[in-house]
């Protein structure tokens, strides 16, 4: 077995299978997102980007978050979240306030409007989830499967 200085100078070819699962994870990874969004938008006319937002802030503490800690949640740029949350306060669904703990920050809040936009929002996010992802993993190992997964650093 080869030290992780060897590793890091030379890699090693990947084998078939290594190949085979790289790109079948890339193709996941792209489309996944980009047919649940398409479920969204026909379903319930809002983006994943903005039911992603809504549902991490109906579970924080107070429902709000930090933009930046948001952002991070919901894997955008902070300038991505500041889109997305100006879209959301647009229609009286999040707002923005300014931090208690430094006055230089801004908090998401989502508002009794957005928790309700979210609950209407979810029966489709299901249904997109269970046709694109969980249909595909019967049988499978999911508690290995999501233990794998978290090795992952981010």
């Amino acid at each position: 077995m080869s030290t992780a200085a060897e590793r890091t100078t030379s890699p090693q070819p990947m084998n078939p299978d290594e190949e085979a699962f790289l790109r079948a994870l890339g193709r996941v990874m792209t489309l996944l997102p980009r047919a649940i969004d398409a479920d969204m938008m026909r379903d319930r006319q809002m983006p994943l980007s903005e039911y992603t937002a809504l549902m991490n802030l109906s579970e924080a503490p107070g429902r709000q978050m930090r933009m930046n800690e948001l952002a991070t949640a919901c894997m955008l740029s902070l300038s991505g979240m500041t889109r997305v949350v100006t879209r959301l306060e647009s229609r009286g669904l999040a707002e923005r306030v300014k931090c208690d703990e430094d006055a230089r920050g801004l908090n998401a809040v989502l508002t009794d409007a957005g928790l309700a936009r979210l609950r209407e929002a979810w029966p489709a996010h299901l249904a997109s989830v269970r046709r694109h992802v969980m249909d595909h993993l019967e049988g499978a190992d999911l508690a290995a499967f999501t233990a794998v997964l978290n090795r992952f650093p981010l």
